[in-house]
């Protein structure tokens, strides 16, 4: 996530609300301080979620929604309060094992929650705005400027990962977040699992955040160079 501190760091606009598009919820729960919605389908996600995270990238995801969900509350921006639940807390599930595809961890992630959520009668509207905010988290300087879902999602999960958008919420709303949800030492194992992915699967990190662990931790990566793949197109000139 480099980029994000690269972008506008402006309050994104709430985006109008097409026909079809659901944001009533069924009740609300208070967790680590903050108001959050309460439907069958939040709670379903999170069984889902922990049978695929380690520990610490649950609670790296709990705290993405909890950091989401205030920053909106903060900011009066009116959105899906489910669909940022849903996809802040599947953000990250492309990075198990158990979620494989062809693709960038992101897209695999992105295709397997909105399979699990079109499964159980999420509208398509509503399971595309989850599908863009998994597949492009890591792509602020682009989710930022999607619709408030994709937006305010992405703010969220910023902030966990490292710190941007901190002062858009209270000191003390975020270390009581942080206690409910600790990060089990966040930085060096977050390191380590993407280190694996890269050694991995080289061939879906060149054009992603993944990239910056690869040539910081696995030794003889060599990403593809958006320059070579200019210069060996095959026209001649």
């Amino acid at each position: 996530m480099t980029e994000i501190a690269d972008v506008d760091r402006s309050t994104p606009a709430a985006a109008p609300k097409p026909a079809g598009r659901r944001s009533a919820v069924h009740g609300t729960q208070v967790i680590a301080g903050v108001s959050v919605p309460d439907t069958p389908l939040i709670a379903e996600v999170l069984g889902y979620a922990q049978t695929l995270y380690p520990p610490y990238l649950f609670n790296h995801a709990m705290r993405s929604w909890l950091f989401a969900a205030r920053i909106g509350q903060s900011r009066g921006i009116d959105c899906d309060l489910e669909v940022v639940a849903v996809g802040t807390i599947l953000h990250d599930i492309g990075l198990s094992p158990a979620v494989a595809g062809p693709n960038r961890f992101e897209v695999n992630g992105a295709a397997a929650a909105r399979s699990f959520v079109a499964a159980r009668g999420l509208g398509r509207r509503r399971a595309q705005l989850l599908w863009d905010l998994v597949a492009l988290n890591s792509t602020p300087s682009l989710a930022l400027h999607k619709e408030a879902e994709v937006a305010v999602g992405t703010m969220g999960i910023g902030l966990d990962y490292g710190g941007f958008f901190v002062d858009l919420i209270p000191a003390a709303d975020i270390a009581e977040i942080v206690r409910a949800f600790p990060r089990l030492a966040m930085k060096n194992r977050f390191a380590e699992t993407c280190r694996h992915l890269v050694a991995a699967r080289p061939e879906t990190t060149s054009d992603n955040f993944l990239r910056d662990f690869g040539e910081r931790f696995v030794p003889g990566y060599t990403p593809v160079s958006t320059v070579d793949l200019l210069m060996n197109a095959p026209f001649d000139e």
